[in-house]
């Protein structure tokens, strides 16, 4: 990451979270004595490809959930600070107690404002087509109809994913989930812009964003848009080492 002018445009979404309190259970023994986003591909930490493909569409707030190995995740935001582009500001939100996915975006809702938001896992790689991925998002996203719009991959494309997919769409981009027996084309990426208005009479405490995606589907504003560049879901070892090739093929960090 450079400090370098971002890619502006009206109506993207100024604020992020990114979400990195996970244990990482399924990368051990990576992260036996580090946090999963800290694992590196082609010789940069994962949360470094994530914070890429969020400053690049111009958000001006990123928050970054801590939990586990809290104490490096720290030192490392504190380290990233300097190189993201001038303006951007960095925030962490501890949890003592795992809050998952829609809790922790939940406890970070004051920073992220009133206005829809980016959320992206950190364990996943994101590289651009034609146009940057979150750019993608905030061009196809609509309040008036959208609660939520993920960014989706084909399941040919989805590398190191095997499996039945998860969401099928409509030809208005609508989603609703995979059913029994029933194999989905598109893989959730990770990559979101979300409503602050689907966090309403959500829980309090530890719970899933799949619980407030599943409402959102019920009152059809569940959205999708498909990503047109490479993906690779770093959630294991072998994972990694895929995504390392993939990069290595390609590579096309800001800077």
């Amino acid at each position: 990451m450079t400090r370098t002018d971002p890619i502006r445009f009206a109506g993207a979404p100024r604020t992020a979270m990114v979400l990195a309190a996970g244990l990482g259970t399924r990368m051990r023994p990576l992260t036996e004595t580090r946090p999963k986003p800290l694992v590196e591909v082609a010789d940069r930490p994962l949360i470094d490809w994530t914070l890429d493909r969020l400053t690049e569409t111009g958000v001006r707030r990123i928050v970054v959930n801590t939990h586990h190995h809290a104490e490096q995740m720290r030192a490392h935001l504190d380290a990233v600070r300097p190189r993201l582009p001038a303006g951007v500001e960095l925030l962490e939100s501890h949890e003592e107690d795992l809050l998952e996915t829609g809790g922790g975006v939940a406890k970070a809702l004051p920073w992220l404002g009133d206005a829809p938001f980016f959320v992206s896992n950190a364990d996943q790689l994101l590289l651009n087509g034609p146009r940057p991925a979150a750019e993608v998002l905030a061009r196809a996203f609509d309040a008036g109809r959208m609660d939520a719009l993920l960014l989706l991959v084909p399941m040919p494309y989805a590398l190191s994913v095997g499996g039945t997919g998860d969401f099928v769409m409509d030809q208005t981009g609508r989603l609703r989930r995979r059913r029994e027996r029933e194999v989905a084309p598109f893989l959730y990426s990770g990559l979101q812009i979300l409503s602050p208005a689907l966090f309403e009479d959500a829980p309090a405490g530890k719970f899933s964003l799949n619980l407030l995606f599943d409402r959102a589907i019920e009152r059809e504003r569940l959205y999708g848009v498909v990503h047109d560049g490479a993906f690779v879901a770093v959630g294991t070892p072998d994972a990694v080492r895929l995504a390392d090739r993939v990069v290595r093929g390609r590579y096309d960090r800001i800077g």
